[in-house]
């Protein structure tokens, strides 16, 4: 069966992205003409800022940012485990790309979306009918740009997370860990004690920005394979964390949400390429609307990185 009208045009995207159409550079090279880093005064002010709106937040924040560009950097509880929610989804995005170039899974594999394959939260795939199928690059782009919890399900049974594990760990990114599928932690978590305590991933901030840097520089899995990837992120339609505020902006970004838990990863380019990881977990809002307590922190917090290193040439 092939995918209903109402997904083709996502479906149509991908494909484009994926069989390396248009796609965002994995790597700029270094120029004279490069604008200057932004001032160690000003990337002082903005720890200041950042930490003060973490400090009066109710709830646990970190957050790891580097320009990839000058090599400042600045962090706050960087190399602590904090859950992941949705933002797991990136490592499972790069191991599969990585699968992809050892020939080991195609693109153009045929994935069957069946009854017991349908999970809830986020998505479009759980509304499809019984036996509908999409490729796994459709899987790929529905996980990634709309967080779509069926088709990670459905990645995660072609990929075997053990592999999402082997390849963090061959980055150097050793505490990055997805523990099951979505909405499955009952049934088939690898790691029942850190999936107790995380949910369906763990990582900490620096790991998380470091595999974005890497991703930015076409080291995650390799150029050309990443800069399809970051095309797909550029897509991703959740903007109410840290892209609030900064919207003119196109950013490879991902998000997580779950009850006390707000995520996001972002890389900007301001000329220089900046990438801003936050994870926030035990917070005290637990609604589940735009104006969550965690979600305008972190718009905030988006809208003071920009403004700090926003130059003339950001995109």
């Amino acid at each position: 069966m092939t995918v209903p009208s109402v997904l083709r045009p996502l479906v149509a995207t991908g494909l484009v992205v994926a069989l390396g159409g248009a796609s965002l550079p994995a790597q700029r090279p270094a120029t004279a003409a490069s604008a200057a880093p932004a001032s160690a005064s000003g990337v002082a002010a903005l720890k200041r800022t950042l930490d003060s709106l973490a400090d009066r937040h109710r709830g646990v924040v970190g957050y790891a940012i580097r320009d990839l560009d000058s090599g400042e950097s600045l962090g706050r509880r960087a190399d602590e485990p904090f859950p992941t929610a949705s933002l797991i989804k990136v490592p499972v995005l790069v191991t599969l790309f990585d699968l992809v170039e050892r020939d080991m899974i195609s693109l153009d594999d045929r994935l069957t979306v069946l009854r017991i394959d349908k999970v809830g939260g986020a998505g479009q795939l759980q509304f499809l009918h019984d036996g509908a199928e999409v490729t796994v690059r459709d899987a790929a782009w529905l996980m990634t740009t709309i967080s779509d919890n069926t088709a990670t399900n459905l990645l995660l049974d072609r990929i075997v997370i053990r592999r999402v594990w082997a390849k963090m760990d061959s980055l150097g990114l050793g505490r990055t860990r997805v523990h099951h599928k979505s909405f499955l932690r009952a049934i088939a978590s690898v790691a029942p004690d850190s999936s107790a305590r995380y949910g369906l991933g763990v990582t900490t901030p620096d790991e998380m920005a470091r595999l974005f840097a890497m991703l930015a520089n076409g080291q995650a899995v390799n150029p050309r394979a990443d800069s399809a990837m970051l095309e797909i992120l550029a897509h991703n339609e959740d903007g109410a964390l840290l892209q609030r505020y900064v919207s003119d902006l196109r950013s490879p970004h991902k998000t997580g949400a779950d009850d006390g838990i707000r995520t996001e990863c972002a890389l900007w380019t301001l000329p220089d390429r900046v990438v801003a990881c936050v994870l926030t977990k035990e917070n005290a809002d637990l609604r589940w609307n735009i104006d969550n307590e965690a979600q305008l922190l972190m718009a905030r917090m988006g809208e003071a990185i920009v403004r700090t290193w926003r130059r003339p040439g950001a995109r």
